[in-house]
């Protein structure tokens, strides 16, 4: 059985969003076959932004950050939902980002060959407006790429599965309850 950290990366902490849905139906699966599961939604945190290396470096890490932080290290297996906002992730999830993953947090004592995250796994699951042929071929994937290399490799996770919910506005009910079931059969094999 594997320690699952789930993050809704959406800033709406509306639970009729769809990325929560993914979510509640990936726990539902994981659950099911005793996984156990830690959850922290975006849109229920409060947290300020970094504005100087001066705050990155040295500042207080913010209460809801560290509580992701310390999910980070607990977990096995990380799970992040989030919507494209702008070919990227949405500025709120990139504020929390910039302050969960300090150089500090990542590299144990500042050495960048002691990465506290080694060993983890990940599955990003990222949604879109626009179709996902439209984003890999027209955006060449920038977004989710970042987000891999410059977060998830670089804090030591590997391997990470990849997960992209294209033209999320308009797809049919049939297809929005296919990709829940999706969520929900990850969940169960803890991927």
């Amino acid at each position: 059985m594997k320690r699952i950290f789930l993050l809704n990366g959406h800033p709406d902490a509306s639970p009729e969003r769809f990325c929560a849905a993914l979510l509640d139906s990936y726990t539902a699966g994981a659950r099911r076959s005793g996984h156990e599961v830690r959850r922290l939604d975006l849109g229920a945190m409060n947290f300020p932004l970094i504005r100087t290396a001066e705050q990155s470096n040295k500042g207080d890490v913010a209460p809801d950050a560290l509580r992701v932080q310390n999910a980070l290290v607990w977990a096995d297996h990380v799970v992040l939902v989030f919507p494209l906002w702008l070919d990227d992730q949405p500025a709120y999830l990139r504020g929390l980002f910039e302050q969960v993953f300090r150089y500090g947090f990542v590299h144990e004592n500042f050495d960048q060959n002691k990465k506290r995250l080694k060993g983890k796994t990940a599955h990003t699951v990222m949604t879109m407006g626009v179709s996902k042929w439209d984003y890999l071929w027209k955006s060449r994937a920038y977004g989710i790429r970042m987000l891999e290399t410059g977060l998830w490799k670089y804090a030591g996770i590997k391997p990470v599965k990849r997960t992209l919910i294209g033209s999320i506005h308009t797809i049919d009910k049939a297809a929005r309850k296919a990709w829940l079931k999706k969520l929900q059969d990850a969940g169960t094999e803890g991927r």
